[in-house]
């Protein structure tokens, strides 16, 4: 039985936790709050975000990374991007010398526009054989109740995916391998973006021919951005592309297109926060994610249109005005 630690036990922390267990894993799953800790290991059960979802036998909790690092095979991280950089620089010398991190994150970081992959490698010096990533259309309540999805495992090292496929791959759960890191990644940060943009467009009282518009147009930003990272293209038409920006554009249970929806109906930054509530993964990343496209000279006009709203305080009828009055072209591929 293989050991996984869970770093993070927010929603999709806990989804990929009820995975993994129900994949044939030990699990333990790391929190900061010790009254969620004993809650979930006495109930056996993280109420606070799925109330009646009992969690695997095999499934633990603790306050204590040392205790969940040691023997893991795999690291699993869900914690807000902005925070991985200082979380792991206090965790990198617990880590045994074959555990593989493993980035369920879908973000930026602000300052650097690095992705967390990046960050990984950076804080802890591994090579790329011992970092890989999981994305896909992975919204938690759905998984967490078994529902059936898919996802992708992705990694330079073809072993290591595999075995990642391995460990999650389940009777409702079916994993894809793949080597492209970047793309698998970019997919994942800039859907929550568009997804963003089509919450706002939802919002306005827009129907679907706008959202359609939003999430086709929003994929090929996606696409170019990731060409001139040298991703690879067909990457973005899979799960970890398509698949993913279709799930956070179209469902309800996407907070991005959620807090998207409060700022088209008006409401301010703060107060679509307070309703939404958990972390916004888009409302940081948006701004790196334009910084990336500056110094790559990407246009990205839906992504411009998403941070002018949601940074610079740009009403939000007003800038789709600009975006649709945007000089016209030809649609081909990569443009």
């Amino acid at each position: 039985m293989r050991r996984c630690a869970v770093f993070g036990t927010g929603m999709w922390g806990t989804a990929m936790s009820i995975v993994l267990a129900d994949a044939g894993n030990d699990v333990v799953m790391v929190g900061r709050r010790q009254e969620q800790i004993a809650a979930i290991t006495a109930d056996h059960e993280n109420a606070e975000y799925f109330p009646g979802v009992r969690l695997p036998d095999t499934v633990r909790a603790t306050t204590d990374p040392a205790e969940a690092l040691a023997g893991a095979e795999f690291a699993y991280l869900s914690i807000p991007a902005q925070t991985l950089r200082a979380n792991l620089t206090a965790w990198k010398d617990l880590i045994d010398p074959d555990t593989v991190l493993v980035s369920l994150m879908k973000g930026l970081e602000v300052g650097t526009a690095k992705r967390m992959t990046e960050v990984i490698r950076e804080v802890t010096g591994f090579g790329r054989e011992r970092v890989a990533v999981v994305s896909g259309p992975n919204l938690s309540p759905e998984i967490a109740r078994r529902q059936p999805a898919a996802s992708v495992v992705a990694s330079r090292d073809e072993d290591v995916a595999l075995r990642l496929q391995a460990a999650t791959n389940g009777p409702y759960f079916r994993t894809y391998t793949a080597s492209d890191v970047m793309g698998v990644e970019l997919g994942g940060v800039v859907k929550n973006v568009i997804g963003l943009a089509v919450g706002i467009a939802d919002g306005m009282g827009f129907g679907d021919n706008t959202k359609a518009t939003l999430i086709t147009r929003g994929l090929a930003e996606t696409a170019r951005l990731g060409a001139a990272l040298g991703a690879d293209p067909y990457t973005f038409s899979g799960l970890a592309g398509l698949g993913d920006l279709v799930a956070t554009c179209a469902s309800p249970l996407s907070r991005n297109r959620s807090f998207g929806v409060h700022l088209g109906r008006g409401l301010t930054l703060e107060q679509a926060q307070a309703e939404v509530k958990q972390t916004v993964e888009g409302v940081k990343s948006c701004e790196a994610v334009l910084e990336l496209a500056d110094r790559h000279g990407v246009e990205m006009p839906i992504s411009e249109t998403v941070v002018a709203i949601v940074h610079d305080g740009r009403a939000p009828a007003e800038m789709l005005k600009e975006l649709m009055t945007r000089p016209l072209k030809a649609e081909r591929h990569g443009h």
